[in-house]
C-alpha cells in the first residue's frame, strides 16, 4: 500500500493530499470551538486509494487536538464519523 502525505494548510482552511497532477481535499471553517467540516473531494482519478478516509482521519485529529466541537455537514465526513464511533472531544 502506497503512503500519502496529508497536508495541512490552516490559511486555506483545508487538508489536501496532492498527487501531481490532482489534488484530494477537504475544506472547513472554524468559528470559535467549532470546526464545520463543509467538503470533501477526491478526483475521480484517484478514487479507490482511501484518500478520503486519510483527509477525515487528519481533520478529525485535528479537532480533536485543538479541543474544537465537530460539525459534519459534508456526507462524507457525518458517515465517517458513524462508522469510527468519532467522539468529540472535551471543550471548555
Amino acid at each position: 500500500m502506497e503512503a500519502y502525505e496529508v497536508i495541512h494548510k490552516p490559511h486555506d482552511s483545508r487538508f489536501e493530499i496532492r498527487i501531481a497532477p490532482h489534488v484530494a481535499i477537504l475544506e472547513y471553517k472554524i468559528i470559535g470551538h467549532t470546526i464545520t467540516m463543509h467538503h470533501t473531494f477526491v478526483p475521480p482519478e484517484l478514487r479507490g486509494k482511501s484518500l478520503a478516509a486519510l483527509l477525515a482521519d487528519a481533520a478529525l485529529a485535528f479537532a480533536k487536538t485543538s479541543k474544537l466541537k465537530v460539525i459534519p455537514q459534508c456526507s462524507y465526513i457525518e458517515a465517517y464519523m458513524k462508522r469510527t464511533q468519532f467522539t468529540q472531544p472535551e471543550t471548555n
